[in-house]
């Protein structure tokens, strides 16, 4: 069978559950905002702030109309929880990121539910196993080297944000396909960057000369490219994602589809690369404007006693705590997924507000990690919150930036891999430094990142 023929080159927007009308909701505090747009404009101005304005006014449980749609966010580390732990599966992840992600990346990881979920899961995480995981750090590593030794000859003073992007592409691209990619390298690249900017346009059907247009053509590049390789893949003894989950089986020893290879392949992609790119953009910014931490970590690198150009080795990565405290931290201060959708299944309540079937509803992460009564001083960068001890205490869904539950982060040990890695080869070289008094403006939504490109001195050591 044609890679072509499994599924057609303008996939459908996962279908919808209907939405109970204002009425039914009406009970819950908020607003309806503007005619048409409601409060999408100012949740794209500033949705940190405009968050914190509707709980002010509203409380933890408000409605508001943004996006095309209505929603009811619940806010705090108990709704993350009610939300996301989800015991009696009452909230679907389908239909809440069905309407962002649904026409790109249909049938992710993300997107499925309940039991179908758990066996997709269980099927991937053969690709997540110490092997594969000591495998991928190899590749990482040789290609952050190479990424270092780019910007270093570019000069020391650089935008960060969009000199990561392209590694984080480049880093996916090699420990998720293997080096034996060929000449289409730079295609799945294109290709894979027109379908992440499709998934967030303001467009949202795939009109002549749209980003949905590029985005859609990128995923049929994609479906052709990875189809097309499958029955060599699973012949082969490749260590990479891609070759995992070419052999990777379901609970009753039968393969993967090729379509559910494509889907999660595509899905995984997309998920390592943005996240990881704002994720190490705020860890390079906080370390960068609290150089007493930089320093921090800089001699934990150091006490491995690692020879200057040595890798790290996987054995060695729980040795560099301080490194995965401030890494936490700056994911706790920008969360990488900013709002988490999901959409009732049937008819459920919170906090004595009744929330009928299809009722879409998120929760909020940026809102979370900057409550004060959970964190002390939440706008001061303090990576010993995430020590045993300052942990003990805290609701176990006061830190949501990989989600929680079920729909937890598959990749997340991958995320914290990364970073090490990442951090290892940039702080035993390198001083990372910002002017004085120089401070950036995120653009918080979808993901962040900084307006300005972030603009940092790499200086190489002495």
């Amino acid at each position: 069978m044609s890679s072509i023929a499994l599924e057609t080159s303008h996939p459908q927007p996962i279908s919808h559950i209907p939405e109970p009308p204002l009425s039914a909701l009406e009970h819950i505090p908020g607003t309806e905002g503007w005619p048409v747009l409601g409060s999408t404009l100012q949740l794209l101005a500033d949705p940190k702030g405009e968050t914190e304005r509707l709980a002010e006014k509203y409380g933890p449980v408000f409605r508001t109309r943004a996006f095309g749609g209505r929603s009811v966010t619940l806010l705090g580390p108990e709704a993350n929880e009610f939300v996301l732990f989800d015991q009696a599966k009452t909230f679907s992840s389908t239909h809440g990121w069905g309407l962002i992600l649904g026409r790109l990346f249909p049938r992710g990881l993300m997107l499925l539910d309940f039991d179908e979920h758990r066996l997709h899961r269980k099927a991937l995480s053969v690709a997540f196993k110490t092997g594969p995981m000591k495998s991928y750090l190899t590749s990482l590593d040789r290609g952050i080297v190479e990424g270092l030794s780019g910007w270093r000859a570019r000069g020391p003073d650089m935008l960060f944000y969009p000199a990561v992007k392209q590694l984080t592409l480049d880093l996916a691209a090699v420990s998720f396909l293997g080096d034996n990619i060929g000449g289409n390298v730079e295609d799945v690249k294109r290709a894979f960057i027109d379908m992440v900017a499709a998934a967030v346009s303001v467009i949202r059907k795939p009109l002549p000369f749209t980003q949905m247009a590029r985005g859609v053509a990128g995923r049929k590049f994609m479906i052709d490219f990875f189809g097309g390789q499958i029955d060599a893949r699973r012949k082969g003894d490749g260590q990479d994602l891609f070759s995992h989950l070419c052999k990777a089986t379901t609970d009753d020893g039968s393969l993967l589809t090729r379509q559910e290879i494509i889907d999660h392949m595509s899905f995984l992609m997309m998920a390592a690369h943005d996240t990881l790119t704002s994720s190490l953009t705020s860890f390079v910014w906080f370390l960068a404007s609290n150089p007493d931490w930089q320093q921090k970590l800089r001699e934990e690198i150091g006490s491995l006693g690692l020879a200057r150009d040595e890798p790290l080795p996987y054995e060695r990565l729980d040795d560099l705590q301080l490194t995965e405290m401030a890494f936490k931290e700056a994911l706790r201060m920008i969360p990488p997924v900013p709002s988490m959708p999901r959409c009732a299944v049937r008819d459920t309540e919170f906090a004595g507000f009744k929330l009928p079937a299809g009722t879409r509803v998120s929760v909020n992460p940026v809102f979370t990690h900057n409550m004060p009564d959970v964190w002390v001083d939440p706008e001061v960068f303090d990576p010993m919150r995430f020590s045993n001890e300052a942990s003990r205490n805290r609701h176990k869904f006061a830190f949501v930036p990989f989600g929680g539950g079920a729909h937890m982060c598959l990749g997340l040990n991958f995320a914290y891999m990364q970073a090490k890695c990442f951090a290892h080869r940039l702080l035993s070289t390198s001083r990372v430094t910002v002017a004085p008094g120089y401070i950036p403006d995120w653009k918080l939504w979808p993901i962040p990142q900084p307006k300005d490109g972030l603009h940092v001195r790499i200086e190489t050591l002495g």
